[in-house]
């Protein structure tokens, strides 16, 4: 589970002084935090987030497209240091494109959705419109960390952001370049009314969408994205159906943390419980994804600015108000030996996976699942973010119950590929390091890629390792790919691999376990540990 890091805001030894918060309340943030934290928050692609507070706990969903399960919940006490804790959509069971049958989903899904808690029923509630493909859902949980139950809604909401008032009455603000306010009824499912309520104005360049609703002070506030450039917000004094009067928020700011990339963008507004408010957006920085960073927020005569630092989103901001959360959290799960039956929750499959194929316990076993040439159109790749700036992983494999035509093994995964791992076959066991396997603008796949390097190997137990730099710097965006035979002595194999730095994709690159069969379906790998380092 994500605990973040010295690099990612970090932690000091020092212990701090209690502070008084904006109530005159002394906050003791403990002996654990340093006196700031750095942007990003997390160095992971969790794009199109949405940040609530349930009494004085924090909660963040995210994007996830065609990954499975959807829609990552993670949990935080201090809004620096996250866990992930699980996710609102365990299954994307709207499409059999969803489990690659007869074709795929790749970039549809779970693209901007939202997520509140409801106090009259103690409910959370996740929504969503699947991208493409699938149509709209409500799901619910008395817990956050579930389980969640999903119901078809009546109507899909592009870009959706969901508000609870205080008369319990749910709306949601959506749209692209024209934005509406829909009324729900009281189950989520349906629409009771809805009402245009502001059309891009021709001073805005570019489309207006990203929709996140909140009720300030009795006034209606509707944060807008412009994308990639920036934040606006529109403001009703009126009631929830306007009108609206738009203002820039934060637009084309000059971004001074790490992780580099364009302007902070595309988030919504927080308000801690004593009364402090910030603004949590995401940051494109490809190839590592859309890495999420927060900045203070001051009011002035109703409306918002974002606390800049020399004319910039900063790179260090004053610690939250709150107190120390570090180790209310999980730490991050950098060694997965996988002795439990479920998956920890930074585990997402690329689409659906047969879950008659694989097993968790005694290490994670892997049968093949599909018979292909193709990584992109197998099943039961598992995959994890890859964390910045750079990160280093290994697996180790038991292989001895591949077959023939088997090719299995550890990949940076994204529209553009590349892995080292084994194929198999009748006379010989090839250790090999490929790249180029590559989707189409379409996102179907063009290319099965090119073997760059191989040479036999003699095992049943072989350590594989990629170290990825997913930095956006002249250097970076590289992926080296390594192997031992015990675990301690690595050696390279094959060339460099340069990922693709392009946004159209939008999600980031990932590790990816993988296995499928070439010739008969029947083969299995056993992945004994899966250990990364930053």
């Amino acid at each position: 589970m994500l605990l973040v890091s010295s690099l990612l805001g970090a932690c000091a030894a020092q212990p701090s002084k209690p502070t008084s918060n904006t109530a005159g309340e002394a906050v003791d943030k403990e002996s654990e935090c340093s006196a700031t934290y750095t942007n990003p928050i997390i160095w992971e692609d969790l794009p199109d987030p949405e940040v609530i507070r349930v009494n004085d706990t924090y909660y963040y969903t995210a994007s996830t497209f065609h990954h499975s399960p959807g829609a990552p919940l993670l949990r935080s006490y201090d809004l620096v240091h996250w866990e992930y804790l699980s996710h609102s959509v365990p299954s994307l069971d709207f499409d059999k494109a969803y489990d690659l049958e007869g074709g795929s989903a790749y970039v549809k899904g779970i693209w901007a959705s939202t997520l509140q808690y409801r106090e009259s029923n103690e409910t959370f509630y996740w929504m969503g419109c699947m991208h493409d493909l699938g149509g709209a859902y409500v799901f619910t949980a008395k817990q956050p960390e579930g389980p969640w139950q999903g119901s078809k809604s009546d109507q899909c909401y592009y870009d959706m952001g969901l508000l609870i008032d205080d008369d319990d009455r749910m709306y949601v603000a959506f749209g692209n370049n024209t934005i509406s306010v829909a009324e729900l009824t009281a189950d989520g499912l349906s629409e009771k009314s809805r009402k245009l309520v502001l059309q891009t104005p021709d001073w805005v360049k570019g489309p207006l969408e990203g929709a996140r609703f909140n009720k300030i002070d009795g006034n209606y506030y509707i944060f807008l994205t412009q994308y990639a450039n920036g934040e606006y917000v529109a403001r009703s004094t009126h009631g929830p159906f306007g009108p609206y009067e738009l203002r820039p928020f934060a637009v084309a700011l000059p971004y001074g943390g790490r992780g580099a990339g364009g302007q902070p963008h595309q988030g919504g507004l927080v308000k801690t419980q004593h009364g402090d408010w910030y603004y949590m957006a995401f940051n494109d920085a490809f190839p590592a994804g859309r890495l999420p960073v927060m900045a203070p927020v001051t009011w002035s005569e109703g409306w918002p600015s974002v606390e800049l630092v020399n004319g910039q989103w900063g790179a260090s901001y004053a610690f939250p108000n709150l107190a120390c959360g570090k180790h209310k959290v999980n730490t991050k799960n950098t060694r997965d030996e996988f002795t439990a039956s479920t998956l920890n929750p930074e585990w997402e499959w690329n689409h659906n996976p047969d879950n008659s194929k694989w097993a968790s316990g005694k290490g994670l076993v892997m049968q093949t699942a599909s018979l292909t040439k193709d990584l992109y159109a197998a099943k039961n790749t598992l995959t994890r973010r890859i964390a910045g700036p750079r990160s280093s992983a290994t697996v180790a494999l038991d292989i001895s119950a591949m077959k023939n035509g088997d090719v299995a093994g550890l990949a940076v995964f994204r529209d553009l590929s590349a892995w080292i791992g084994i194929r198999k076959s009748a006379t010989t066991t090839q250790l090999v390091m490929s790249r180029g396997q590559a989707l189409g603008p379409d996102w179907k796949t063009a290319s099965y890629g090119s073997d760059v390097a191989s040479k036999p190997v003699n095992s049943d137990t072989l350590w594989l390792r990629v170290d990825a730099d997913v930095t956006t710097t002249e250097e970076g965006g590289t992926a080296k790919f390594y192997w031992s035979l015990d675990g301690m002595r690595f050696e390279a194999l094959g060339d460099t691999f340069v990922m693709k730095r392009e946004w159209n994709y939008f999600l980031g690159y990932r590790f990816a376990i993988f296995n499928y069969a070439t010739a008969t379906l029947g083969g299995a790998i056993t992945v004994k540990s899966f250990n990364v380092e930053q």
